[in-house]
């Protein structure tokens, strides 16, 4: 069986060409993150695996649920996934689309871990030096570590800046040892 992500991968491109061509690709990403979340929802995710509910039927409850918040061709895609069994798929596709947006906008994710909440301003100092470096614009997503002990922890991708007291102290234990 193929990855999650090999498999979601088309429907999120094509998801991505129709959204762009259309110039609505915000209206796409909150149309799949909704989606996302209805497929996680326990009582569809067993409607999902139930091999007694025929896809139509399984993609009828998927658009009820979201009835007057689908456009037509987010229906198509419900119903397309449903036929193909991959409405399970659905979270993955949500974030492959994101990537694919993200890319489009000049928008890198970046997640900040802190051992204290930040305020405001310092939240804003940070974005603006990362996207600096970077020369794009970031989107913070920012998590509390207590483990940090002080300072802050950057993930871009699969660059980390690690300013944490953690990590200073982890780096010289390392220099004592040697």
């Amino acid at each position: 069986m193929a990855e999650p992500s090999t498999l979601a991968r088309p429907y999120a491109e094509a998801a991505f060409r129709i959204a762009d061509e259309s110039a609505k690709l915000g209206e796409w990403s909150d149309t799949l993150s909704n989606l996302a979340q209805v497929a996680t929802a326990p009582a569809i995710a067993a409607a999902i695996h139930d091999p007694n509910l025929s896809a139509p039927k399984v993609a009828g409850i998927f658009i009820g649920v979201l009835a007057g918040r689908l456009t037509a061709q987010a229906e198509n895609l419900v119903r397309v996934l449903a036929e193909n069994r991959r409405l399970e798929l659905l979270p993955e596709i949500a974030l492959q689309f994101e990537v694919l947006k993200n890319a489009r906008e000049g928008v890198i994710e970046a997640q900040i871990e802190s051992a204290f909440a930040l305020d405001a301003a310092q939240l804003t100092d940070i974005v603006s030096r990362l996207e600096r470096r970077t020369g794009k614009r970031v989107k913070p997503q920012v998590r509390i570590d207590a483990d940090l002990i002080a300072g802050v922890r950057v993930v871009i991708g699969d660059k980390v800046i690690d300013g944490s007291a953690r990590a200073q102290l982890t780096a010289l234990e390392a220099a004592l040892k040697h």
